[in-house]
């Protein structure tokens, strides 16, 4: 709506490249909150991406918000041409969401995940498991959305939030986990499978 505005704002000046620029600009706002419908994969066991880009690592770490224990953390990188809407990993009922401030450093880098600003979501499915997936805030993205709460049942592949401009998104699975990715896989928030509960 802003972008339209200041097109419009900008045109009654009647200066040409004036307006090509602000016709420009708002293609490209459109474009970064561009939110296309998905048909999602069913499965109870699958763990869907919940954002669109490029996984930049897949390691076992340990989550120290909410599991306090080791994990798989698969990192997927979104820039900013990837839709940046986030999607549920699977069904079940949220139990914690922790919000932290932190720096804006550039989402591909390791210490993002420590140091960033992020939101940190703990999901429990039906079967009992616990995942965690973390908003993460990068160099360009200054908010962090999340429209989910403590005690909301979720289901795998709805809208849960997004995060404007470039970020990341970390999962924590457990470790029996059988992962379907690999770092440099491209994956999209709802379609992609990233792993297999046992």
């Amino acid at each position: 709506m802003a972008a339209t505005v200041f097109t419009v704002a900008v045109s009654l000046l009647k200066i040409p490249w004036l307006t090509l620029g602000a016709v420009a600009l708002a293609l490209l706002v459109f474009w970064f909150f561009r939110d296309p419908e998905r048909i999602t994969p069913t499965g109870e066991r699958l763990i869907l991406s919940p954002a669109d880009g490029r996984v930049v690592g897949i390691t076992e770490s340990d989550e120290p918000r909410f599991l306090k224990d080791r994990a798989i953390q698969v990192s997927v990188f979104l820039s900013p041409l990837n839709v940046h809407v986030n999607r549920i990993p699977c069904s079940g009922r949220i139990r914690e969401v922790a919000y932290r401030p932190g720096k804006f450093l550039s989402a591909q880098r390791d210490r993002a995940s420590l140091e960033n600003e992020q939101n940190a979501i703990l999901l429990e499915t039906g079967a009992g498991e616990k995942i965690v997936f973390v908003q993460i805030a990068g160099f360009l993205a200054r908010r962090i959305v999340c429209w989910i709460k403590p005690g909301d049942p979720v289901k795998q592949g709805v809208r849960f939030g997004m995060i404007r401009f470039g970020s990341r998104m970390d999962l924590y699975l457990p470790l029996s986990t059988r992962l379907r990715v690999k770092a440099g896989d491209r994956v999209k928030g709802g379609l992609s499978v990233i792993g297999e509960l046992s």
